[in-house]
């Protein structure tokens, strides 16, 4: 039981170190790196605390793209090359599997016993607990 303690204590650690990584990294980003790298940020001041828990999570891969966008190695146009490309491929995927879903969704349903009668529920009073 001890050894589970130490390991609980030890998950607990090195979330609370994440967690204060990330805020670190999200205060940095929001005040200075962001300006730099999306220049259409620049002024827009309310949505950014929107976006704390999403970098305090994330802060390894803002830092690894806040990088690669500073040092000039991923290049801006392509950018959104590979989510546009893949548009197509999803389109079809969920024209398929929606309509799959529904059909089995009605196929499998369940029916309601046809020799139970309703209960009204009561409410529970202290004797009952």
């Amino acid at each position: 039981m001890k050894n589970l303690m130490d390991v609980s204590a030890l998950i607990i650690t090195a979330l609370g170190l994440w967690g204060y990584l990330g805020l670190a990294v999200a205060i940095a980003f929001l005040v200075i790196g962001i300006d730099r790298v999306d220049p259409n940020a620049r002024g827009a001041y309310f949505f950014r605390p929107l976006l704390i828990p999403g970098i305090v999570v994330l802060w390894p891969l803002v830092v690894w793209r806040w990088y690669r966008l500073e040092q000039g190695i991923d290049p801006w146009p392509l950018r959104y090359r590979a989510p546009v490309r893949a548009h197509g491929v999803v389109a079809v995927v969920l024209a398929l599997l929606l309509p799959a879903i529904f059909l089995g969704s009605l196929a499998l349903r369940q029916t309601w016993p046809e020799n139970v009668e309703p209960v009204a529920v009561q409410p529970v009073t202290g004797d009952q607990r």
